[in-house]
């Protein structure tokens, strides 16, 4: 019997968000490179992707065909060279008839593409949602494709990027898909950032094991450096504060972790954020518990947590200061079914400072930085 694919959310890098339309094989080969020498791949970061602009504008004999100046020697060689360094290869499509770029789309093509894809070695399609045709169902294309991959031969990761229209998160597990776009596109700012996770607060209980509500791929360690003017928006990107704050929340909020800097000239600090062992075990937790969201008192708009049940007992917190200065966050563990009655109290593991802070009774209040969090991993103590 084979093993369900998906069971946490998937963990890689894609293309789009540094390089747009400007791919080709090098560029993805050196990235598999370096994804092994830098230590990413044993961090958890497992696909390399291919987003649009990687084929000819039109199909030859009805099949998809590679853009031979980018990848000269085919679609397939890259995925050799990408398995040949214990990784696994993603490629693009869209829903309709064409790409969002103006390629062939798989709009009533889904079988054979889905034949194609497995005959390369692709491990991962995001398929996106550009000119589907007005009277055509998105929900039925979505399982129309879903089918297709799930009887091709090969076990492929199906991401359905439609952009959380048509509501969604309401079928699309129905579909067979083990990700599904919740967001629009994100942008290399922070107004971006809030704007998407804002938009997820109360949506995330739809989200769980083999099915995950993807938030769109992360800006992390970007500042501003992207081939499409429209992601980079502002000249310089986040602080590194900020994409600390974007790291955490993706990761707790169960999206997958698609890397979309160029990791082969990423700072200290950027590696840092992204390979942060126990923010990645937060996100990576099996049973994929959706949080719930506490809000500060006195500052509902700006500062609340997250709280996010996790395997074996433990809890995950995470506190954030959306505002432009100094903030408080008190959590009142009464909201979290920890009454002081009980006798018990939480010994708080702290995941930046990779050490235990100590145990605290009734609440734990802490003062949290504009644009900054805090994240930890609590455990339920007797006293």
């Amino acid at each position: 019997m084979k093993t369900p694919l998906a069971p946490t959310p998937p963990m890689g890098w894609n293309s789009w968000n540094t390089f747009s339309w400007n791919i080709n094989a090098e560029l993805i080969k050196t990235t598999a490179d370096f994804f092994v020498e830098s230590g990413l791949l044993d961090a958890g970061y497992e696909y390399i992707v291919i987003d649009d602009c990687w084929s000819k504008k039109e199909r030859v004999n009805g099949r998809l065909v590679p853009d031979e100046t980018k990848f000269p020697n085919g679609i397939k060689e890259v995925a050799d060279y990408v398995h040949s360094k214990g990784l696994k290869f993603g490629i693009y499509s869209c829903a309709g008839t064409h790409t969002c770029a103006g390629y062939p789309g798989s709009f009533e093509h889904e079988f054979e593409d889905a034949e194609t894809f497995a005959s390369w070695g692709v491990d991962y399609l995001k398929y996106d949602y550009c000119y589907k045709p007005k009277s055509a169902d998105g929900e039925n294309l979505y399982k129309r494709m879903a089918m297709a991959l799930r009887n091709c031969g090969r076990d492929i990761v199906f991401s359905a990027c439609n952009w959380g229209s048509d509501n969604v998160h309401e079928w699309i597990r129905e579909t067979g898909a083990q990700l599904f776009r919740s967001t629009g596109d994100i942008q290399d700012n922070f107004e971006s950032v809030k704007r998407l996770a804002f938009s997820q607060l109360g949506k995330q209980c739809y989200s769980g094991p083999y099915c995950h509500n993807d938030m769109d791929m992360l800006v992390v360690g970007m500042h501003g450096n992207s081939d499409n003017s429209w992601i980079a928006d502002v000249v310089g990107g986040c602080t590194d504060t900020e994409y600390k704050t974007h790291f955490a929340l993706w990761s707790i909020m169960n999206s997958p972790l698609m890397i979309g800097c160029d990791v082969r000239k990423m700072s200290d600090e950027t590696f840092k954020i992204l390979t942060n062992k126990d923010v990645i075990a937060i996100n990576q937790d099996i049973e994929c518990r959706a949080p719930y969201c506490i809000r500060q008192w006195n500052n509902p708009e700006n500062v609340f947590a997250l709280v996010k049940p996790l395997h074996g007992g433990d809890y995950a917190i995470g506190m954030f200061n959306f505002g432009d200065k100094r903030n408080e966050m008190s959590l009142q563990f009464f909201d979290i079914g920890l009454p002081a009655a009980s006798g018990r109290g939480l010994e708080m593991y702290d995941c930046y400072e990779h050490k235990t802070i100590g145990t605290f009774t009734e609440r734990m209040a802490i003062n949290i930085e504009p644009h900054d969090c805090a994240m930890f991993r609590a455990k339920v103590v007797k006293l």
